[in-house]
C-alpha cells in the first residue's frame, strides 16, 4: 500500500511539475503573439513620452481615455489663468530665404482704354504699385546639346619653307568615353537614384518626357562605368582617412542582389556601412561596402589597419574587427526594456515596472551626456567618469539584483542578460570623449539606403551593387560635409577624367568633400 501511495504521489508531483512548464511555456506563447501584434500594428516609436503613460499626454489611452480616467465623484476644477506674456509673432524667413533666387516683378495694371475714371472720365493717373504676394515657379528640366569643336593653329611662317607647326588645345576628357553624358546628366541620374529614391524605369519615363528616349541599360550604365572609374577610387581614399579616426561606427542591413556566381537569386547579401564619430567635425565620412554576406570577416577586412574605438550593435561578427575598444550601443540595450513592455499591460503596472524604471536610468544617463556635447574630447572624458560612472555601476548592480526574479527566456529576462552580458563594451564610452552612448549615427545613415531600398528592391548584378554603395558614399558624405551632392558629383566627374589619378592618386586629396576650394564650388 505505501508504495502504491509512493507512486501515486510521484506521479502527482510529475503531473504539477508538467503543469507548472504547461503554464510557463503558455505565458512566453501569449507574450509572443502579443509582441508580434505589437510589431505589425503597434507605433514603432522609442520616444519615452510615447511609451511612458505618465508623460504620454495622453496618447497612449486615445482610444479608451474617458473609461479610463472618467471618475464619477471628481470636483470641478476652479478655472484661473495664470498671468502670461504672449508670444511674439514669429518673424516671416520668406525673403531671407528667396533672395539667392533671381527675381522677375510682374505688374498688374489697367489696360490703356480702361485707365478713365467711371464718374467723371478723366483720364487716370498712376499713383504707384504695391506689393501683393511672392509665388515660386517651378521649370521643368531641359535639355541643351553641347557640340564640342576644336581649334586649330598653324604658323604661316613656318609653312612658307614647307615646315608645317600645328597647335591644338588639350580637350577636356568625358565622364563616359564615346557616350554623349555630360557630368550634370550623370550627377542627375545618381542623385535622382540614390538620394531622391527614383528607380531608373521612372527616370526612363521622365528622360522620354523630356524628348530624350534613353533605356534604362544606357541609365544603368551612366551610373556603373563613371563608379568603378572615378569615384571607387575617391572612396578608397576616404577609407585611408576613416581608418585614422578615433572612433568608427558600423552597421549592416540585407540587400537582394541577382546574377550572383554560384548563388541562387533569392540569396540575401547584405549592405555594410560605416560611419565616422558622432563629434568628429572636421572630417566627417560615410562609407557604404556591398558584400555576399554577413560574415564578420567581412568587416576586418574593411577594419584592418584601425586602432580606435569601434561602435556598433551587438552582432557578434564584430569581434572580429581589429579595434583598441569595442562599444556597444545603449540605444539597443533601451530598445530590449521597450519590446519588453506588453502591450496589454495596465497603466498602474507599468508605473512600478522594472521596464520602466530600466529606461528611465539609461534616458539620464543620454541626458547628461547630451548636456557634454559642447565641450572638447577631454572634458567629455573627464566629465563622464565624474557624473555617469557611478550611475553605470549603480545601473548595473540594480540588474544584478533582479536577475533572478525574471524569466530568463521571457523578453524582460533577455533584456536583463543583454545589458549584465555587454558590461564591458555597454561602458567602453568611457574611455574615450569621442565615443558616443549609441550608434544611431550610423542608423540613420543606413535608412537612406533601406528607404531606397524599397523603391528599386534589388541591385541586378554584383557590379551594380559595388557602383552603388559607391555612389552612396559619396551622396551621404558630401551631406554630411554639408556640401549639395549633385554639384559635388558634377564637379567630381568634371575634374577626375582630366586628373590622371591612376599615376598620381595624390590628385584626389583636391576633390576631398572638406577641401576648401571644394566647400567654396558645390554648396
Amino acid at each position: 500500500m505505501q508504495s502504491q501511495i509512493d507512486a501515486l504521489s510521484s506521479t502527482a508531483e510529475n503531473w504539477k511539475n508538467t503543469a507548472k512548464n504547461l503554464k510557463t511555456e503558455n505565458q512566453m506563447l501569449k507574450a509572443q503573439v502579443a509582441q508580434l501584434q505589437k510589431m505589425v500594428y503597434g507605433s514603432r516609436t522609442e520616444k519615452t513620452k510615447r511609451i511612458l503613460p505618465e508623460t504620454a499626454d495622453g496618447q497612449l489611452n486615445l482610444f479608451n481615455e474617458a473609461e479610463v480616467e472618467a471618475k464619477r465623484n471628481a470636483p470641478e476644477p476652479c478655472i484661473e489663468v495664470p498671468a502670461h506674456q504672449r508670444r511674439k509673432k514669429q518673424k516671416d524667413h520668406t525673403a531671407e530665404l528667396l533672395a539667392k533666387f533671381p527675381h522677375e516683378e510682374r505688374l498688374i495694371t489697367l489696360p490703356e482704354e480702361e485707365r478713365v475714371c467711371k464718374r467723371c472720365g478723366t483720364a487716370l493717373t498712376s499713383m504707384g504699385k504695391e506689393k501683393i504676394r511672392t509665388e515660386i515657379e517651378f521649370i521643368p528640366a531641359k535639355v541643351n546639346v553641347i557640340d564640342y569643336y576644336r581649334e586649330s593653329f598653324q604658323c604661316l611662317a613656318c609653312r612658307k619653307e614647307a615646315h608645317f607647326s600645328i597647335e591644338k588645345p588639350a580637350m577636356p576628357q568625358p565622364v563616359i568615353a564615346k557616350s554623349i553624358a555630360s557630368p550634370s546628366s550623370v550627377a542627375h541620374v545618381m542623385v535622382q537614384k540614390y538620394q531622391q529614391s527614383m528607380p531608373l524605369y521612372r527616370q526612363e519615363r521622365e528622360w522620354k518626357e523630356i524628348g530624350i528616349p534613353l533605356s534604362r541599360a544606357t541609365l544603368a550604365n551612366w551610373v556603373i562605368r563613371p563608379a568603378e572609374d572615378w569615384l571607387m577610387p575617391l572612396v578608397s581614399r576616404l577609407q585611408q582617412d576613416l581608418l585614422q579616426q578615433d572612433v568608427i561606427h558600423a552597421d549592416e542591413t540585407p540587400v537582394q542582389v541577382h546574377k550572383e556566381k554560384g548563388r541562387k537569386n533569392p540569396a540575401k547579401s547584405y549592405m555594410w556601412v560605416f560611419s565616422s564619430g558622432e563629434y568628429e567635425q572636421a572630417h566627417p565620412i560615410r562609407l557604404y561596402e556591398y558584400q555576399p554576406g554577413r560574415s564578420g570577416s567581412y568587416a576586418e577586412d574593411f577594419l584592418k589597419g584601425f586602432n580606435g574605438i569601434l561602435q556598433t550593435d551587438g552582432y557578434t561578427g564584430y569581434q572580429k574587427a581589429p579595434c583598441h575598444a569595442h562599444a556597444l550601443c545603449w540605444a539597443h540595450a533601451r530598445r530590449y526594456f521597450i519590446e519588453a513592455i506588453p502591450p496589454d499591460l495596465p497603466k498602474e503596472d507599468l508605473l512600478g515596472s522594472i521596464c520602466k524604471e530600466a529606461i528611465e536610468r539609461i534616458n539620464e544617463l543620454f541626458a547628461i551626456d547630451k548636456g557634454l556635447a559642447g565641450l572638447t574630447k577631454e572634458e567629455r572624458e573627464e566629465q563622464r567618469l565624474q557624473l555617469e560612472k557611478e550611475k553605470l555601476e549603480a545601473y548595473f548592480a540594480w540588474l544584478q539584483d533582479i536577475e533572478l526574479k525574471v524569466l530568463p527566456k521571457s523578453k524582460l529576462g533577455k533584456a536583463v542578460q543583454y545589458s549584465l552580458s555587454h558590461k564591458e563594451a555597454l561602458q567602453a564610452f568611457l574611455k574615450s570623449g569621442n565615443a558616443a552612448l549609441s550608434n544611431n549615427i550610423c542608423e540613420r545613415a543606413i535608412r537612406n539606403f533601406t528607404i531606397g531600398r524599397k523603391n528599386w528592391l534589388f541591385s541586378d548584378s554584383p557590379k551594380g551593387a559595388k557602383a552603388s554603395a559607391a555612389v552612396y558614399s559619396i551622396i551621404e558624405t558630401a551631406n554630411v560635409n554639408g556640401l549639395n551632392p549633385f554639384q559635388y558629383l558634377k564637379c567630381l566627374f568634371e575634374h577626375l577624367p582630366n586628373a590622371d589619378i591612376q599615376r598620381h592618386p595624390e590628385h584626389l586629396d583636391d576633390v576631398l568633400p572638406w577641401n576648401e576650394t571644394i566647400q567654396q564650388n558645390c554648396k
